[in-house]
């Protein structure tokens, strides 16, 4: 079992340092979706939001709608940490716990999907004006890629209607290595 923990702190703290190197250096590697202006998806985002929060009977805050705008602003697959690192520096006075629950709810309202990556570290990224995608993760270092596979909708379908079940949305994976870590892993001849 230990070993098992070990394993996973060392995948997490490489990709930890993958990540950071990557958001410094490389542009985001994200599908090209269409994008609406900043304030046309914050608008829609915030009524969706509220809608959910009054359902529940929540009370809408300024410290959610900062979370949110933040997190809109992204095209990154984020980890709560992340997320709460790029709201600090927006608002110094909004709190780990808020950005947490703010992203459980935003999961919950459908404004959000979260990602695994089978590192052991749960990511956020927005759904809002985002085509099904699905990623190529590198369990090197933790670098993903996203892309369509149009075929993969076609299946989905043919599934669903096969067993008479109305599927809303699915998850695709291929974990593997990446060039970058085949190429540093390869022997020297």
């Amino acid at each position: 079992m230990f070993c098992g923990a070990a394993q996973r702190d060392v995948r997490r703290k490489t990709y930890n340092q993958a990540r950071k190197k990557a958001l410094s250096t490389t542009p985001q590697k994200r599908v090209d979706d269409p994008r609406g202006t900043h304030d046309d998806l914050l608008s829609v985002a915030e009524r969706i939001l509220n809608g959910y929060l009054r359902d529940k009977g929540l009370k809408q805050s300024t410290k959610r709608d900062r979370v949110l705008e933040v997190f809109l602003d992204t095209r990154d697959h984020l980890s709560t940490e992340d997320l709460h690192r790029l709201v600090k520096e927006k608002d110094p006075s909004i709190g780990y716990t808020t950005v947490y629950r703010t992203l459980k709810l935003l999961t919950q309202c459908g404004l959000a999907f979260e990602v695994d990556f089978q590192d052991g570290v749960v990511r956020y990224e927005h759904s809002l004006n985002r085509r099904t995608h699905h990623h190529m993760v590198c369990t090197s270092c933790g670098d993903s890629v996203e892309f369509f596979a149009p075929e993969l909708e076609k299946v989905q379908r043919r599934i669903g209607n096969k067993f008479q079940f109305e599927p809303l949305r699915h998850t695709f994976q291929i974990l593997g290595t990446c060039q970058a870590c085949r190429k540093k892993n390869r022997p020297a001849i």
